[in-house]
Formats: structure tokens, C-alpha cells, sequence
């Protein structure tokens, strides 16, 4: 079974750029779809982007993070990435990676994924 990290977190100022990582161990990563997520302090784990993991195609939500966060993979490294750019405070959160057997189109809830990095804590300044 692959075990799933992130890294590349870190503190930044408002409107500064990071690139996560998540790296596949153990195993090659065998998904239908990969994904990051986020949890803030008290809020519920959202939903930040998905890709297919074979095809490429990339899903965003309707929210502040589309147009500045993108989602890109290196299958030949086992490797998912997070490019996000114009950080905000309200970006402030652990960041995860997580494997799904669902369709990237269907794959946006939490419920949806099976295995899970431990997270990385971004942390925008204002």
C-alpha cells in the first residue's frame, strides 16, 4: 500500500507563492484520482483540487483557490504537486493529499478518498 507525505508548507507573507508536494512510498501510486485538501482550525476539511491521475484532468471548486491554485502530477515520480500563487491568510491551513478510486469528476468529498498524507501547515501572514 503507498504511503502518501506532503511537504513544501511553510509561513509566507500575504500574496507570496509555495508548491506542495506529496510523494508516493512503498508502492506506485494506483488511482483513479489524487487530491488536496485543507482544514483550518475549527472548520471542516475543504476541498481545494483533483486530477485524473492517468489523463491529467485537473477539477477545481467554485471557490477563491480557482485561478490561483494549480494541480499538476509526475506519475513517473509518484509525485502529486500544488502550485499556489497570490497566497492569502485565509489560505491558512494543513494541507493533505489523498488517493481516490472515484472518477476525478465525482472525487471533491473527503469520503471519497481512501488513503491520506499526515499534512503540511501553510501558514499566510497578513
Amino acid at each position: 500500500q503507498v504511503h502518501l507525505v506532503e511537504s513544501g508548507g511553510g509561513l509566507v507573507p500575504a500574496g507570496a507563492s509555495l508548491r506542495l508536494a506529496c510523494v508516493g512510498s512503498g508502492a506506485t501510486i494506483n488511482a483513479n484520482a489524487m487530491g488536496w485538501f485543507r482544514q483550518a482550525p475549527g472548520k471542516e476539511r475543504e476541498f481545494v483540487a483533483a486530477i485524473d491521475w492517468w489523463e491529467g484532468t485537473t477539477y477545481y471548486p467554485p471557490t477563491s483557490v480557482k485561478g490561483r491554485f494549480t494541480i499538476s502530477k509526475d506519475n513517473s515520480k509518484n509525485t502529486l504537486y500544488l502550485a499556489m500563487n497570490n497566497l492569502k491568510p485565509e489560505d491558512t491551513a494543513v494541507y493533505y493529499c489523498a488517493r481516490s478510486s472515484f472518477s476525478a469528476h465525482v472525487a471533491i468529498m473527503p469520503g471519497h478518498f481512501d488513503s491520506w498524507g499526515p499534512g503540511t501547515q501553510v501558514t499566510v501572514s497578513s
